[in-house]
């Protein structure tokens, strides 16, 4: 029954991009959960710092939890509107990148982030954590000890952090 998948779809193709969207959505849940964990009002700078952390934190505890499901979530490129505003409505909101530009803009409302810095910064973010989950799920540093992953990205967290000032 290896054909049965085309009942539901025309291809390949049109199956992988359900797979690649369902992974998203997965990753974007399991960040959405991790941000509503963290306590305090909106606009605070303390929470909204901390807000920000967890969507990092999330990121590479998906990629590391469920490395297949990450590499599937990125299995075909898919287009990300750049906007000057920092956000962009034909992007979910529930999307990972919907998410921390959701978090970029609070860190705005909260005196934390110059709003003059906020065009575009969540793309150097995104590709911070993304390759810091990359190197240390497939790359060069895969065989490092946790403890040693572990420091690698709290450092590329803190490093972003301390990019906001």
């Amino acid at each position: 029954m290896p054909n049965t998948a085309y009942r539901h779809f025309a291809d390949r193709d049109e199956l992988l991009a359900a797979v690649c969207a369902a992974a998203m959505s997965e990753l974007g849940d399991r960040i959405a959960a991790d941000v509503a964990r963290v306590p305090g009002e909106h606009g605070d700078p303390t929470a909204a710092r901390n807000r920000l952390g967890a969507i990092g934190a999330a990121y590479l505890r998906f990629a590391h939890d469920d490395p297949g499901l990450f590499a599937t979530a990125f299995a075909l490129p898919r287009q990300h509107a750049y906007s000057a505003t920092g956000n962009d409505t034909s992007e979910p909101d529930g999307s990972p990148l919907g998410q921390l530009r959701t978090a970029l803009d609070e860190l705005v409302d909260a005196g934390v982030l110059d709003p003059r810095r906020r065009d575009g910064i969540e793309y150097p973010i995104w590709s911070a954590v993304h390759g810091m989950a990359v190197l240390t799920e497939k790359g060069p540093l895969r065989d490092v000890p946790c403890s040693d992953r572990r420091r690698l990205e709290e450092l590329t967290l803190a490093f972003i952090s301390d990019c906001l000032k």
